[in-house]
């Protein structure tokens, strides 16, 4: 219970050092706003928590019948939240709340992983939470909230761990998937795969398997119903499969590291998308642990080579069908399979595969005695050295204050006042190319959010069935508040400036 409690404690007293309160729990009537697909999330889930309780659960028909998954709304946190809605303040929404809640949980699902490996002392416990705390690929994922939930696979390493001696933890496994589903659909794969890995490490072992193989399949279907029934099936998004890919560099490519970060000056990328997705340094106290458990002590694979397995299928996942070295692509492979074009920013799934490796160096240092003991304490505390810059960046990310650039004290009571919302041009209109009218849009969306009302258009990443067309807007409605950008025809009479904007009621 110790190295529970401390853990928990080192990732509060880390979020408390990150992130401001007005980030953590916002409210209506800021002076500034949220941007890019942080923005997005937020949108979503005021309002979800502005709607009545409907079926199907997650469905937003204020936002054109936007699915809240599908604009990582987080629906494991909006839910509850929705609950307590009567008592939030207005324009309140989880997305920062949830970086607090995922750095706070990260320290836990770590030592909970570590002791279903075996390992129960409190200083490697310590030890391994702090380099779990100090994963570059955790702390950069900031942007994007729901995917912070690196929580997820640690629990799940955790439950593959203790499934393997003990059946009875597949009960528990089934409710887990779906809670994992309902963080982010990449997270949930990802733990699927572990789980999966313990029927083939049984069989391996040549150990009994069909239990475990139930356990999965049962987490699976469990999965898969609750797909079905809150809207997840059937959504297809841009495709894209291998554009954001990780380079074969890029878990030794030490871009944002305190001691080694001179070396590089960006994310090491080969299909010309940046590399963003696909970042996946190590760490320098990771791989200063790796090394010295492979001096001190011989690695058995084999009593976990259904692990390994599963791990080199994420790892081929994650490098894709465009295998990148450096700034080359070697290899080409072409065509994917439909299914796979829906996870086109492959290189997240080398997350479990950091975290098998992570968890591996802390079981061959931890076993080495006392003086292994020390050896992983020290990484501890050289991966929390070398996490600096990238908790600066992440600092400076929850510290940014971008000011609105439409008239936002004037636009608030107006939507307020309004029965609808119409932007003009709707998002399918405005080309990909035109960063400047979607980041005007989003802004728009982001206002009206404060209060939600029913709105023509919104930013969605996937859609169910058939996509939103390009509309012309047609003659006012009675209560319609249609605010129009520049260089775009109104469709209506009787319109006002306002800034730059036109506004019609």
């Amino acid at each position: 219970m110790r190295a529970y409690l401390a853990s928990v404690l080192m990732g509060a007293i880390l979020a408390s050092t990150l992130f401001p309160l007005d980030f953590l729990l916002p409210r209506a009537g800021l002076d500034w706003r949220a941007a890019g697909d942080a923005a997005q999330h937020a949108i979503a889930q005021r309002h979800f928590l502005a709607d009545a309780w409907r079926w199907p659960l997650l469905e937003l028909p204020t936002l054109v019948g936007a699915n809240l998954a599908f604009m990582d709304g987080i629906p494991l946190l909006a839910l509850p939240l929705k609950l307590l809605a009567p008592f939030l303040p207005e324009g309140f929404h989880g997305i920062g709340l949830f970086y607090a809640l995922a750095w706070v949980a990260q320290g836990p699902a770590t030592v909970f992983a570590l002791r279903g490996f075996g390992e129960r002392r409190l200083l490697p416990a310590l030890a391994v939470a702090l380099m779990a705390l100090s994963m570059p690929a955790f702390i950069m994922r900031f942007g994007h909230a729901a995917l912070c939930g690196h929580f997820v696979l640690l629990a799940a390493l955790g439950l593959y761990a203790r499934a393997l001696g003990d059946a009875r933890w597949w009960a528990a496994a089934i409710p887990f998937q779906v809670a994992a589903l309902l963080v982010h659909p990449y997270l949930a794969l990802m733990a699927l795969a572990v789980l999966a890995a313990a029927p083939l490490t049984l069989l391996l072992r040549r150990r009994p398997w069909g239990r475990a193989a139930a356990g999965v399949a049962g987490a699976a279907a469990a999965m898969g119903a609750a797909m079905a029934l809150l809207g997840y099936l059937g959504a297809a998004g841009e495709g894209g499969f291998g554009q954001y890919a990780m380079n074969l560099l890029s878990p030794a490519w030490p871009h944002r590291s305190w001691f080694l970060g001179g070396l590089v000056v960006a994310e090491v990328d080969a299909t010309g998308h940046g590399g963003w997705e696909g970042y996946n340094w190590l760490g320098l106290g990771l791989w200063a642990a790796l090394a010295a458990g492979l001096l001190l002590r011989r690695p058995r694979l084999r009593p976990h080579a259904g692990l390994a397995l599963a791990c080199l299928g994420l790892l081929a996942l994650a490098v894709s069908s465009r295998v990148g070295l450096g700034g080359t692509v070697l290899l080409e492979l072409g065509p994917v399979p439909a299914v796979l074009e829906q996870f086109r920013a492959s290189g997240r799934f080398f997350w479990p595969v950091a975290y098998a490796l992570l968890l591996g160096a802390a079981l061959l240092l931890a076993g080495a005695g006392r003086r292994g003991v020390a050896i992983l304490l020290a990484c501890a505390l050289l991966q929390f050295l070398d996490a600096i810059p990238a908790r600066a960046a992440l600092r400076l990310w929850a510290q940014e204050r971008q000011p609105w650039t439409v008239e936002a004290t004037a636009l608030r009571p107006l939507l307020r006042a309004a029965g609808s919302v119409t932007l003009v041009p709707a998002w399918p209109c405005v080309a990909k190319e035109d960063g400047p009218a979607r980041v005007r849009l989003l802004e728009l969306l982001l206002l009206g959010s404060e209060s939600p009302r029913p709105v023509n258009t919104a930013y969605v990443a996937r859609w169910r069935g058939e996509a939103p067309r390009c509309e012309a807007p047609g003659p006012l409605r009675p209560g319609e508040l249609r605010l129009v950008l520049p260089g775009w025809a109104p469709g209506a009479s009787g319109c006002a400036p306002l800034g730059d904007l036109l506004v019609c009621r």
